[in-house]
């Protein structure tokens, strides 16, 4: 038994069940093991930024982590965006990084990188194994890792020599994982005497708080004291969809921010941490608390913010209130020859996705655009851009389908967005998941011509305009999506998508919707 499937069982017995892959030379005896060994299930990935992808998905879905193989530092470094995003939403990773035999490295080959520099500015944790006999407990050590307390990457660097060893270590059982920190009762209760005093408090939730438990205690809180419930721009996962509490979105744009957020005089951060502008503006603030605005911090990243919530509604004694929450939203008149806009693609989810469906969005602009009409429309939950960093959509999607297989899932993707990583098609198809993949396609970087005009860099000339345009040559999706093996239907006005969208759902499998915007 080669030293590497000592891994793969420890990794098994910490509860991983899925291995997203793009592997190499040196990494070539974890993929024997990946087959001589039952529990693990391996989803080869084109690209690895697919493969990064993919494992953020499945942990927001599954909260526990995947494991990615990845293939030296340049391979590591092709998934660091989705790393990224997977970071920013405190998701857990474990990310699994071969390197060469050690007495390679001194031969300084073309391959040669530093793998663990390279992952650490996107890691939480960076582990590297010095000898085969430390395979399994820095196995251990990284799923540990992943599970927090703030839950994040957690990056293993495996040398090709320890892991075609022959050493054998120990196959690790089951260990115990970390778990949120609870948050203390006096804290719990100063919250709640500080929101019966204010006026005119805010309660702004990120992370776990955005899930269902904690948006009912949320709401509990509000209809207790007034206090009006914001959520990140981008936060991991929101539950949404009829009964269930719906927070405002915090807007994206700094100046609307501030705006929605005046008045207030106590902001509760439940989750996450006080409001900041996405980029820096000329004269603009890049904390967007309002002046003379109180803050207090009920939870951070690290802490059981749900567990906080339920204490804050506890401690104003009503834990246990009835909510009075929307039933689910009738459809609004379609206007079948309408030109096609992000809004009539929301009424068309409205009228037709299937409860507890999923939806990655990676839509920018027209993301935003959908988000409201499914408000109180079936339930879902919506998994966000965290991190900004664009080409997630489709890769987690793959991950959310294995996570959880008896689910519909929806990938919202800008025609830019999507062309980082379409090869994640080829996974979908290859692992037949029931994803439908929406690519607006404005054949442009339309948030970036926003920005441009934002940042005051003066009216974009005709190079400016060239770099942010991608209708030269225009990309033909339907043929893309086809030569990766997912079926593809193009649509330009309200009714073409809504038949389009009907006849994917019956179809099942994955697919793709082109919506011309």
């Amino acid at each position: 038994m080669f030293a590497a499937e000592s891994l793969v069982r420890t990794l098994i017995n910490q509860g991983v069940e899925v291995c997203f892959t793009n592997p190499g030379t040196s990494e070539m005896h974890m993929v024997a093991a990946l087959d001589r060994t039952e529990g693990m299930q391996s989803v080869l990935c084109l690209f690895e930024g697919v493969a990064t992808g993919a494992a953020d998905g499945y942990a927001r879905m599954a909260d526990k982590p995947a494991c990615t193989l990845l293939h030296l530092g340049p391979g590591a470094g092709n998934g660091l965006a989705n790393l990224h995003n997977a970071r920013r939403a405190y998701a857990p990773v474990v990310n699994i990084v071969g390197d060469h035999a050690r007495d390679h490295l001194t031969l300084d080959a073309p391959l040669t990188s530093d793998a663990a520099g390279v992952c650490r500015p996107m890691s939480r944790w960076v582990g590297c194994v010095g000898d085969a006999s430390e395979v399994s407990t820095m196995a251990v050590e990284a799923v540990r890792q992943s599970f927090g307390p703030e839950r994040g990457v957690a990056s293993l660097i495996l040398p090709a020599d320890c892991a075609w060893s022959d050493a054998e270590p120990a196959v690790l059982e089951a260990a115990p994982m970390p778990v949120q920190i609870a948050v203390e009762a006096d804290r719990i209760d100063a919250i709640a005497a500080a929101l019966r005093a204010a006026e005119n408090p805010i309660i702004l939730l990120g992370n776990d708080a955005c899930r269902e438990d904690g948006l009912a205690a949320a709401g509990r809180i509000a209809e207790a004291t007034g206090a009006r419930l914001f959520m990140d721009t981008f936060v991991p996962r929101i539950a949404r969809g009829h009964g269930r509490v719906s927070p405002k979105r915090l807007a994206y744009f700094g100046e609307q921010a501030i705006e929605e957020l005046s008045g207030a005089d106590l902001l509760v951060i439940a989750g996450s941490k006080p409001p900041v502008a996405f980029f820096a503006y000329p004269g603009q603030p890049g904390e967007l608390t309002p002046e003379g605005t109180k803050t207090e911090t009920l939870a951070g990243p690290s802490e059981d913010v749900i567990q906080a919530l339920q204490g804050v509604a506890a401690s104003l004694e009503v834990a246990e209130a009835p909510l009075e929450l929307p039933g689910l939203s009738q459809a609004p008149k379609l206007f079948p020859d309408e030109p096609l806009n992000p809004g009539y693609v929301g009424i068309s989810l409205l009228r037709h996705m299937p409860e507890d469906s999923i939806i990655c969005d990676d839509a920018t602009t027209s993301g935003m655009g959908v988000f409201p009409w499914i408000e109180h429309g079936p339930r879902h939950d919506w998994l966000c851009l965290t991190g900004g960093a664009i080409g997630s959509g489709m890769p987690q999607a793959i991950g959310a389908a294995l996570a959880c297989p008896d689910k519909q899932v929806f990938a919202l993707c800008g025609d830019g967005a999507a062309a980082y990583t379409l090869q994640a098609l080829w996974t979908q198809a290859r692992e037949k998941q029931n994803v439908i993949n929406v690519v607006f396609a404005n054949h442009s970087y339309l948030v970036l011509n926003v920005e441009l005009a934002r940042v005051g860099a003066g009216n974009p000339g005709p190079a400016a305009q060239q770099m942010l345009s991608l209708d030269n040559p225009k990309m033909d999706w339907v043929k893309l999506g086809e030569g990766f093996g997912v079926p593809g239907q193009r649509a330009r006005t309200a009714g073409e998508f809504d038949e389009a969208l009907k006849r994917a759902l019956a179809a099942g499998g994955p697919q793709m919707i082109v919506a011309e915007i």
